[in-house]
């Protein structure tokens, strides 16, 4: 009886999930409704895929508006009435044009317009009015009285009762960026618009039984079907030539290409392994996907895109011999079953990392490679967060600012003690934000998910167009997924920049050197240097590898070897850690005897790892060997460790079925509880063995370029953002191999930073609040006219505000001019008046005035506080810009372990923290400090210490606590932390300038 329902896919509208809307349907005795969200059709897979459970009949359609205003709702009376409306959905939400009043000349689709519309045309057969309950008593009075077949019941549902619709009206007002109480009436939804049971429904309509027939015959008119779950094909492009044959030729073909590439030597059990993986990508019909992925890194080699596969892809000899992949399958003994087996329904897995520079380009190949019609963006739904609720709530209601950040503080954990302690406005805003939490907000971009259909994408969505400028789905991953249709991830990463960069930086500044084959990962492996990197944990800059949690687990692994670090990049990740598991890893590890505490066959399957489960595929392995799982059983248990698949149904199954299976495999209940709180609690978060090894592979790339060109990879570094640390960081690391750095100067730096020997000149990107047309100007002029000679040669030649010019004088820009900035700030100041905004360069040299400037005192200390402004650090040594401090009984980094277990004192200035939570949810922090020797220093700051001495900001801080050795890693458990005050620029004993007559041309 509902033709016209609202989810809370009627972004910032609706209020109701997919599963709610159907369990109120249920109850109400409704065994069919139409879903029609507001302009979108994000909610539609999800609706049809559940209605089933509930015994009801899904339709599928959309109400158009212009924002509020009801154009007319489209009904699909079949798949392909589905794919007109989202054709024409599209069509208006990429240009932005308005929904016309006139419904367009659907073919397979039922148009209903509200009662009140000004209809200029003759409704055609398939259009239809609708009569809501509140105007049922003026149809006999209206001109549709003599035309009650064209008349339908059209009740719009969107509450279910008065909370919901205070909600709607919250979620109007966040739309409208308006307080609520100056929330316009057309901007809401009627109070009456309520879902109501079908005996109810009738009863409202009793006297118009015309009306109820019409309606009884469009829904029984519509049907919808998509096929979902794992017994269906895929939906994917089903063949990359048009032929099965033809495709399982080519990919054999290109294979056997790369086979002297990748294995100059190949031997039987290569070519077996080769030919028993093409066998099975081609019964599960996956050959077009490999060739899809095969021809975007084609297209990317052949433009010289630096890229990395990964994912579980990586255990595919296939793709290492199509150059998917730089990972060795073999060489690891990769778990194949992992990637693809016979129980396997869904295609296999591979993540393609680009440069962020080359991904948009990568992006737009693929969509014309393949058709605009069959190519899109996965979505993903951007959902209101408890605390972002509170403060958006706090807004429409109008409490002060300070009063919602104390709002907002609030963790949602605690909101039912917190509540109690407010009341009025604040308790409203609380309570409707817990309520909230979780109703999408609006569509955005899935990071990396491109789909690729073997039927236009209109079957099944509209699309929307981002600002990225490529048309994204309506729905996420999940529901894709479900369809049959899955992603193609196509990421971007500024790792592969860095590496790029070095190496152009490498030949300019070493051009006898000879050329490096970063590619060539044997050689990475063997050198000596890199492992000595890693077994010290000295990887600033490099892939992976450089944070604290990561350099504290090298050296206490002293990994220094491929193996070890693949093992390393995954047991890294939050699951493992959380399990125990990473420690009881790192045991094993150090200590063999540990490594019989193993049982037995998880012994047996993961030797390398001593009966640890560190990969993905070791959840495959225990579900398979273990709990006697067959393959498809231990695929869908790995699949469902995350998030977003463990509350479904089919993963409860298995579950209980590993349970079972344990009980009959003879396995103690606790030993089988044991193994699964380990898989629950890692599997999710742990990477594939290939995925890591392919992370390996790229930071074995950074290593050796760290290792044997650290100052030319470093300036990558600095050009690309830096990476796990700000770009202070990597300059310090720099200054700690040598490099002389230098400020960005007007008569050598370019926009990023360069190297000429061992000097680095920062580039102006560096500085804060520069304008980018300003570097072009300066750039462009130097290049014309050569070297800037003089302050007044740079303002004739640079169109430059005084505000522009000072922030370079003051980084010190104009260092190689003159020395003294504050005589340059003089000259600045009566070379531009601060009324006029810019220099305009001069075509003539004009008459010169003297000016006598007073004695001007300096203190080489203002250049670091001038840094610390312009560029947000210092380019000198920090530590000589606090106040006068004992250096008695400081202790430096170098000389912790002498002191292990003892109390000390040390000088520390922050790099990082990350905060964390115990086990029983207090916050505790993890600190990264720098000594006054450059080296660092690991600090654990546990909730005591934390909450008396809590971190105050970038700077140098006095630490005292007891040293602490675990695995040769050192770290300080923080008993204080108390932040030394810089000097005050009024304290300084400055040195006096004389300063001559200054000549500035009138």
């Amino acid at each position: 009886m509902y033709l016209n329902t609202h989810s809370y896919f009627s972004f910032k509208y609706g209020v109701m999930s997919i599963d709610t809307l159907l369990q109120e349907a249920k109850s109400r005795d409704i065994s069919a409704f139409a879903l029609t969200d507001i302009n979108s059709t994000a909610g539609c897979l999800k609706f049809v895929r559940d209605a089933a459970k509930h015994d009801i009949s899904p339709i599928l359609g959309v109400d158009f508006r212009n924002g509020t205003k009801q154009q007319f709702v489209a009904i699909a009376q079949n798949n392909a009435g589905f794919q007109e409306i989202n054709i024409f959905l599209s069509k208006h939400l990429h240009h932005g044009t308005e929904i016309p009043s006139q419904a367009p000349a659907f073919e397979n689709v039922y148009v209903i317009y509200p009662f009140l519309s000004c209809l200029t045309h003759r409704l055609l057969a398939h259009e239809y009015i609708g009569v809501s309950p509140r105007e049922i008593l003026k149809v006999p009075f209206s001109k549709w009285k003599d035309h009650l077949k064209k008349l339908v019941l059209f009740p719009t549902v969107t509450f279910r009762d008065k909370r919901d619709f205070n909600i709607h009206r919250l979620l109007r007002a966040i739309d409208n960026n308006t307080l609520l109480s100056k929330l316009p009436k057309q901007e809401e939804g009627s109070p009456s618009d309520l879902i109501y049971s079908k005996s109810e429904l009738l009863n409202i309509y009793e006297n118009n039984t015309q009306l109820i027939e019409n309606t009884e015959k469009i829904i029984a008119s519509c049907h919808i079907h998509f096929e979902f779950g794992d017994q269906y094909p895929h939906k994917n492009l089903k063949t990359y030539t048009g032929s099965d044959k033809e495709d399982y030729k080519l990919i054999r073909r290109k294979c056997l290409e790369g086979m002297s590439y990748r294995y100059p030597n190949s031997n039987y059990k290569i070519y077996k392994r080769l030919a028993t993986e093409l066998q099975i990508v081609r019964q599960k019909r996956f050959i077009s996907y490999f060739l899809v992925n095969w021809d975007i890194i084609d297209y990317a080699l052949k433009k010289g895109y630096f890229y990395v596969g990964r994912g579980s892809g990586a255990n595919s000899i296939m793709a290492y011999l199509l150059r998917i992949t730089d990972v060795d399958p073999i060489e690891l003994d990769l778990y194949f079953e992992r990637f693809i087996n016979l129980y396997r329904k869904n295609p296999p897995d591979f993540d393609i990392d680009f440069s962020w520079r080359d991904r948009d380009d990568i992006t737009r190949y693929i969509f014309e490679k393949f058709s605009y019609d069959r190519v899109c963006l996965l979505a993903t739904y951007n959902t209101f967060k408890f605390k972002a609720a509170v403060r958006e709530l706090g807004k429409v209601c109008g409490l002060p600012p300070h009063e919602i950040s104390l709002l907002s503080a609030i963790d949602r954990d605690h909101l039912e003690v917190a509540i109690k302690k407010y009341d009025g406005l604040a308790r409203s805003v609380l309570k409707y934000a817990f309520l909230m939490h979780g109703i999408p907000s609006h569509l955005s971009v899935h990071a990396s998910g491109i789909i690729i259909s073997e039927q236009p994408i209109y079957h099944y969505t509209a699309t929307s167009m981002p600002p990225k400028g490529f048309p994204i789905t309506h729905f996420d991953m999940v529901e894709a997924e479900d369809a049959g249709l899955f992603k193609f991830d196509i990421l971007s990463q500024r790792g592969l920049s860095k590496i790029k960069d070095a190496l152009e930086i490498i030949k300019y500044n070493n051009p006898n050197d000879s050329e490096i084959d970063i590619h060539d990962t044997k050689k990475n492996f063997a050198d000596s240097k890199v492992k000595s990197l890693l077994r010290n944990g000295r990887a600033i800059g490099c892939f992976y590898v450089e944070s604290p949690a990561m350099r504290m687990l090298l050296k206490k692994l002293h990994a220094d070897n491929y193996l070890g670090l693949v093992a390393a990049s995954s047991v890294i990740r939050p699951g493992v850690a959380k399990s125990g598991m990473m420690r009881e890893y790192i045991l094993r590890f150090r200590i063999p005897e540990r490594r019989n505490d193993a049982h037995p066959i998880l012994a047996d399957l993961m030797p390398e790892t001593y009966g640890v489960m560190v990969y993905q595929e070791d959840v495959i392995k225990v579900a398979h060997y273990f709990a006697g799982l067959t393959l498809g059983e231990s695929d869908r248990l790995r699949r469902g460790m995350s998030g977003k698949y463990r509350s479904r149904d089919e993963f409860k199954e298995v579950e209980k079925q590993f349970f079972i299976s344990c009980k009959k495999m003879g396995h103690s209940e606790k030993l089988t509880n044991d193994i699964w709180y380990q898989i629950m609690s890692f599997a999710g978060y742990a990477f594939a063995k290939g995925h890591s090894a392919s992370y390996a592979i790229e930071s074995y790339q950074c290593l050796y370029l760290k290792a044997h060109y650290p100052l030319e990879y470093l300036v990558g570094v600095i050009n690309n953002g830096g990476g796990f640390y700000g770009i202070d960081l990597y300059i310090h690391e720099a200054r700690m191999h040598d490099a002389k750095i230098e400020a960005p100067c007007i008569n050598t730096s370019q926009n990023e930073s360069i190297i000429k020997g061992k000097t680095i000149y920062l580039g102006f990107h560096t500085v804060n609040e520069i304008e980018a047309q300003t570097i072009i100007e300066v750039l462009n002029k130097r290049e014309d006219h050569g070297p800037f000679r003089s302050l007044e040669h740079f303002t004739d030649s640079v169109n430059i505000s005084l505000e522009q010019l000072k922030i370079l004088i003051r980084v010190g820009a104009f260092k190689t001019i003159e020395p003294n900035k504050k005589k340059l700030l003089w000259h600045a100041h009566l070379l531009l008046s601060k009324d006029s905004k810019y220099a305009a360069p001069t075509l003539f040299q004009t008459r010169a005035k003297k000016y006598k400037l007073p004695t001007l005192y300096y203190d080489p200390r203002e250049d670091g506080f001038d840094e610390m402004e312009i560029l947000h650090f210092p380019l000198k040594d920090p530590f000589g810009l606090i106040k006068e401090y004992s250096r008695d009984n400081i202790i430096l980094a170098h000389e912790m372990a002498k002191h292990k277990n003892q109390l000390v004192t040390m000088l520390g200035y922050m790099v990082t923290r990350k905060q964390t939570k115990t086990s029983d949810s207090k916050n505790m922090s993890f600190g990264t400090f720098i000594d006054e020797a450059g080296d660092f220093i690991d600090t654990v700051h546990f909730p005591p210490s934390l909450r008396q001495y809590p971190f105050r900001g970038k700077g140098v801080y006095e630490i005292k606590g007891k040293l602490v050795e675990e695995f040769d890693f050192m770290s300080v458990e923080v008993v204080s932390l108390i932040k030394i005050h810089y000097v005050n620029m009024d304290d300084l004993e400055p040195l006096a300038e004389r300063s001559d007559q200054v000549v500035i041309r009138a």
